[in-house]
Order: C-alpha cells, then structure tokens, then sequence
C-alpha cells in the first residue's frame, strides 16, 4: 500500500511539473498542457499561404515562451530570424476584445494580416469589424495592452 501512494504521488508531482513547463507563458497565446502556441498553427504561413495552416511536430521552435510548429524547415526558419514579424500581434490575443479592456485568446481560424503583421480574433464578428476598420481597432487595442499585458503571467 506505501509503494501504491509513493507512486501515485510520484505521478501527481510530475504532471504538474509537465503543466508548468508546457505552458510557460500567459503573454502568448499557449495552450496551456501542451505548451504549443496558436493552436500548433504555423504562424508564417498565414503569410506565404495566406490561410490557416497547421504545423508538424518535425518543425517546432521554442520562442517567448511557447513552442510553435510550422509546415516545413523554411517557415521555422524564417520564424526563428524574425518572431517579431510573424508571430501574432499582442500576443496572439484578440485586439477587438483588447479595445474593451478584456484579455480574449484569438483563434488561430480567425484571422487577417493587416500592416504586414498578423492578428488573431476570438470570434469571426470581431474578425469583419477589425477588417472594415483596422486603425480604429489598432489604436483601442495599443493603448490598453501594456497594462492588460502587464498583468499576465510571464
């Protein structure tokens, strides 16, 4: 019976260490078990492709705390010179939602390129509103995400 509770606690304590490494990040987008960011979407491929494209665990790269998949060693590559560029604006998190005040995780199916950046919507209605007025909604969602971001865990 004391080698079944040794055990069990032993599976107890390293899951939760798996949970607190896959996810190291509230400032990305994450999916909180598997650690992967924007739903494992390749991030550059909305701009190669232009559509949502899923990534394979053969080209992952670990970057502000996440890992991120992407559909060939090309796109990897271009990510890792530039996550700036590529990765989602504001983390991933919905700019419409962030114009309200409220940290609102982006689908990775929603989704519009604009300015040459990429952003994520947690609905398709913010998604239509976003497109027909981007600075607008750009101008919201800057001014209140350094204090909604502060507020997320690093």
């Amino acid at each position: 019976m004391a080698a079944f509770a040794l055990l069990a606690s032993f599976f107890c304590v390293a899951s939760l260490d798996f949970v607190a490494r896959a996810a190291t990040t509230e400032r990305v987008v994450v999916n909180r078990y598997s650690g992967l960011a924007i739903g494992g979407f390749d991030p550059v491929a909305y701009f190669t492709e232009s559509m949502a494209v899923e990534g394979l665990p053969d080209f992952e790269a670990r970057e502000a705390g996440a890992v991120w998949r992407f559909r060939n060693e090309g796109n990897r590559a271009s990510f890792v010179a530039h996550p700036d560029i590529y990765g989602p604006q504001f983390g991933g998190y919905d700019p419409v939602d962030l114009g309200r005040g409220v940290t609102y995780a982006g689908n990775p199916r929603f989704w519009v390129v604009a300015g040459q950046r990429l952003y994520l919507f947690g609905r398709e209605d913010n998604r239509d509103a976003f497109a027909a007025e981007p600075a607008r909604f750009l101008e919201e969602a800057t001014a209140r995400w350094p204090a909604l971001e502060q507020g997320l865990a690093q």
